[in-house]
């Protein structure tokens, strides 16, 4: 009897252990950051802790362009994060940019029509054409666009290839998100989700 009743107590210390210190990220919204992602996603990058933070804000600047920027952030000092503001760049020069972006390896690109995305082992960055109300297409110096900077911060769940997944995911919900709440002129249908990155 009292073997069971110890084997009862250790279950129920266990169940309790997992519900108090490693059910943070699911105790967030289902959709954290104004609604702009998905929570699953940020759980796939981050790892179980006792407790996180979510947050998002959009500033709509005086000039017309704006800034979204989101984060999620564990009791454990891990984080997914990222920014999306407006841009004037044609997507080649905008795509050699980010893909020389300080790091040694080439990246992973994807594509979905004009809408690309250029991924790192722990940064990701999309690229939508993107008009702001208020301005007009031909003022631009090469082209108005929604742009994405994400990243990870700290220790994640996953790595190599599925993070960059997870990355690719993030930064064009951010994207998504953002190119309805600023009403772009364009006002097309972006896709679900881009197409899944090839291995690098």
């Amino acid at each position: 009897m009292r073997a069971a009743v110890g084997c009862l107590l250790a279950i129920a210390a266990v169940f309790g252990y997992v519900e108090i210190f490693t059910k943070g990220i699911d105790r967030l919204p289902t959709r954290p950051c104004d609604g702009a992602v998905d929570r699953e996603t940020a759980a796939r990058a981050l790892p179980s802790a006792r407790s996180a933070e979510e947050r998002g804000k959009l500033r709509l600047l005086s000039d017309g362009d704006f800034l979204f920027a989101c984060y999620v952030r564990t009791s454990g000092g891990s984080v997914i994060s990222g920014e999306v503001d407006s841009r004037d760049s044609a997507p080649g020069p905008w795509r050699d940019y980010y893909a020389k972006s300080g790091y040694a390896v080439d990246p992973v690109d994807v594509s979905s029509g004009d809408i690309r995305a250029v991924v790192h082992p722990d940064q990701a960055y999309v690229y939508v054409p993107c008009t702001p109300p208020g301005k007009k297409p031909g003022e631009a110096r090469e082209r108005y666009a929604l742009t994405v900077d994400a990243r990870t911060i700290g220790e994640t769940r996953v790595h190599g290839d599925e993070l960059r997944q997870v990355l690719a995911d993030f930064a064009y919900e951010l994207a998504r998100h953002t190119y309805k709440a600023v009403d772009c002129q364009e006002a097309r249908a972006l896709p679900k989700e881009l197409p899944r990155l090839p291995a690098a």
